[in-house]
């Protein structure tokens, strides 16, 4: 048994049923690698039964601390049925990317059922109309709830059902599994009681840590090193969200955005990825006549592990808040500004630290958090709350090379992620085996059209290509706006159109 870290925890106490709190990726597989040119359900159920010892998360659930007195415990499942968690479904015809998306956007908007391991995966068949994709290609979406994982370890638990070709052989187990039986509430109160000993001893430490954080902080502001971006325009991502999602994705050349970033000193892949997200907000917003006058803000997670923890499960992350300058028209003014943006965050986000905001989050009162979550959700706050960040636009770790599960090689990866009321678009970015790939995730209100929006996407990189390095061989039209779109929000509820 296990207990949960206050950062862990807190994504158990935010999950509402508008609010899931799961992370994941959609990931398309090409059958054609596999030893027999194709894979079964069995196969598929053998392989992950194969592969759970690799990962901790597979196996475990959480239990909750009765009356919310304290954080919650893992333990070993001793109801675990992988066949509970491994999914197999098929699109029907003509099953094109379209109907992907609208399949995607319904898993996704699930919560995941606490009584059991936090993870699900489904196995998608019937892509035979996804362009680009190859015959008999299938896909995999994934879930696995934000307690167990952050970006880096959720990496970490995509490798144990990928390997680097197809047919490897794992290695078995060093000892067998065991599972646990469920802990008492007895049993939980007296592990709390213990902890409660621990604690101001480890408040102290923080208190300790933290002063001379916020000597360095105030230094750097008044000596104008530092600065905050503290007018964050509000836009309709910044209201409450629905139950329900929408998803779409696009996928770019990496040595094409590699050759953009040459055309602003030091930008990097992500400088170019953010301004190109930049540039779909303000092409989208300007499309139903609200964009602000002021530039939209993303929050971007940053990791704080160190190498040794790199393996560990569970989140180990602080955040930064970056301007996305949606307020600049031209696309290269609007990466070279995204990129000192970005080296002023990053220096911001250094002074503060984040081991602090991880040490901080274990003393946020379980009983209280989640009572709380649900009354800013009733009371319609976030309306009179002033918007701190309009998106999250997250770089999830990948590699550079094919990877493959079940024998099958992997040809495309998209990110999956929450959204909350207030921050309604999520925006990961992966990089995979030489392509890119930007993805949206937003509530069903606020983004009635996410296949728009994915069109603002594709029309912001062809700007910026075509300024930072040319593009005679395109024809001129193809480099115009997308065309405006009605300001007014649809009321009847219908399928999302990727």
């Amino acid at each position: 048994m296990q207990q949960l870290s206050g950062m862990d925890a807190s994504f158990l106490y935010f999950e509402t049923a508008n609010m899931p709190m799961h992370i994941g990726g959609l990931q398309i597989y090409d059958q054609s690698t596999a030893p027999d040119g194709q894979v079964g359900f069995k196969d598929i159920l053998r392989f992950f039964e194969s592969r759970l010892h690799k990962a901790p998360s597979f196996r475990r659930r959480a239990v909750r601390v009765p009356l919310g007195a304290d954080h919650p415990y893992w333990i070993e499942d001793p109801e675990f049925d992988l066949e509970f968690h491994v999914r197999h479904v098929a699109l029907p015809r003509p099953g094109d990317w379209r109907q992907l998306c609208i399949e995607t956007s319904r898993l996704l908007s699930r919560p995941l059922d606490e009584r059991k391991p936090l993870w699900e995966a489904y196995i998608i068949e019937g892509l035979d109309n996804v362009e680009g994709m190859p015959k008999g290609a299938f896909a995999m979406l994934t879930k696995i709830h934000h307690a167990c994982v952050d970006g880096l370890s959720g990496a970490e638990i995509a490798k144990a059902i990928h390997d680097t070709a197809p047919g490897v052989t794992v290695e078995p187990p060093q000892r067998p599994w065991v599972a646990e039986r469920l802990p008492t509430g007895m049993e939980l109160f007296g592990r709390t009681l213990v902890s409660g000993i621990k604690r101001p001893f480890q408040f102290a430490r923080l208190v300790g840590t933290s002063i001379p954080v916020v000597k360095n902080v105030a230094e750097g502001f008044i000596k104008r090193e530092l600065k905050l971006n503290l007018r964050v325009p509000r836009t309709r991502f910044n209201e409450a969200v629905s139950p329900h999602r929408v998803f779409d994705g696009r996928s770019f050349d990496l040595e094409e955005i590699r050759a953009i970033k040459t055309a602003v000193a030091g930008a990097t892949v992500n400088d170019v990825a953010v301004a190109v997200c930049g540039g779909a907000l303000r092409k989208y917003l300007q499309a139903k006549n609200e964009l602000p006058a002021q530039t939209c803000v993303a929050m971007a997670p940053i990791s704080v592990r160190t190498e040794a923890q790199r393996h560990d499960a569970g989140n180990l992350v602080s955040a930064m808040s970056l301007p996305i300058r949606s307020d600049i028209e031209d696309p290269l003014e609007r990466l070279r500004a995204v990129h000192e943006e970005s080296q002023q965050a990053k220096k911001l986000a250094a002074t503060v630290g984040g081991q602090m905001a991880v040490e901080a989050a274990q003393f946020l009162p379980a009983a209280v958090v989640p009572l709380a979550v649900r009354a800013y959700e009733r009371s319609g706050l976030n309306k009179r709350v002033p918007a701190l960040v309009n998106c999250i636009i997250t770089n999830v770790p990948s590699a550079n090379f094919p990877l493959y599960s079940m024998g099958c090689e992997m040809v495309a990866h998209f990110g999956l992620g929450p959204i909350t009321h207030g921050v309604g678009l999520f925006q990961p970015i992966v990089s995979y085996n030489g392509r890119v790939t930007i993805s949206a995730v937003s509530c069903r209100d606020m983004m009635p059209d996410p296949a728009f929006y994915m069109e603002c996407l594709e029309a912001a990189y062809d700007e910026l290509k075509l300024a930072a390095i040319g593009e005679p061989e395109v024809a001129a039209e193809k480099k115009s706006a997308p065309k405006k779109r009605a300001a007014r929000r649809p009321t009847k509820k219908s399928d999302p159109a990727p």
